[in-house]
């Protein structure tokens, strides 16, 4: 396979970040697993892969700040979006019931969004570990350093690994989604272009905020997405991510344009196709 092809995620094989890279770019990939989103950003901008799949926000968690960080610190390209809903599964060894199992094992974020199944089986202790898909691999390659019986991770993970299936479904939440987002060296073609991701900065002063979104505002674009960052060594002061649906070659463009002579620093992080986005069940 193509290096082209060797897509980068935090984690392993097995994880709703690999998930998300299937749902984002097909079957035919070839995983890079990172142990770190800064290793991601870091493999993608080397060469090692020539995507990266980062989460970006959680429907329930909210957003993920060092992804954002790392977007403003890497001059890598935002060319695509997905998102995963998160469901997590009970996963052991096959022929293990409920009844024997004491410890499950499972990413704290994952263990905290299943607080209601743990109370509702109050012998089980929930053990952290670095990795959802992680967990269920070492669970199956005999409990690792964790001695678990059981884990809490995808169904993919328990396919990919030959686990069995104890529980289905065990998140409290079931409105529970991950938003990816597809980085890589080289921007994405404008064509298909209908969201853009940008990062800027303005000056101390008051209103600056209100008359940076006011240009989005008068040309009616929407923007999905506010997000702010601290500046490092600049107290009080904050970089502005924003994501807006539009076309980057018009309206978007026009908003920018006005943009640029309000702000200290402007940078488009890349436009791409955008993914609607679930709807809240009834």
């Amino acid at each position: 396979m193509s290096q082209a092809f060797a897509v980068a995620i935090q984690g392993e094989a097995g994880s709703f970040s690999h998930a998300a890279a299937l749902a984002a770019l097909g079957a035919d990939v070839r995983l890079v697993p990172c142990p770190s989103f800064e290793e991601l950003f870091r493999a993608v901008a080397a060469g090692a892969a020539g995507r990266g799949v980062v989460p970006i926000e959680n429907s329930l968690a909210g957003s993920v700040h060092e992804a954002y960080d790392l977007l403003g610190a890497h001059a890598l390209h935002v060319v695509g979006e997905t998102q995963v809903r998160v469901r997590h599964c009970l996963i052991a060894r096959s022929g293990t019931t409920l009844a024997q199992i004491r410890r499950v094992a499972s990413h704290p974020v994952a263990l905290a969004q299943c607080r209601r199944f743990f109370q509702a089986h109050p012998d089980l202790a929930a053990v952290p570990a670095y990795d959802t898909a992680g967990s269920v691999r070492d669970l199956m390659a005999g409990g690792g350093a964790l001695a678990a019986e059981a884990a809490i991770g995808s169904a993919l993970a328990a396919e990919l690994y030959g686990a069995a299936l104890l529980c289905e479904g065990i998140e409290d939440h079931a409105e529970n989604y991950t938003r990816f987002l597809v980085v890589a060296r080289e921007p994405a073609s404008p064509d298909r272009a209908s969201k853009t991701s940008l990062v800027f900065t303005l000056p101390n002063v008051p209103g600056a905020l209100h008359g940076a979104l006011g240009v989005f505002a008068r040309r009616r674009l929407d923007l999905t997405k506010i997000e702010s960052r601290p500046l490092v060594g600049r107290p009080w002061e904050y970089a502005f991510y924003l994501d807006v649906v539009g076309d980057p070659r018009t309206g978007v463009a026009e908003a920018l344009a006005e943009l640029r002579t309000l702000a200290r620093e402007l940078r488009v992080l890349g436009a791409y196709p955008a993914r609607a986005m679930p709807a809240a069940r009834g």
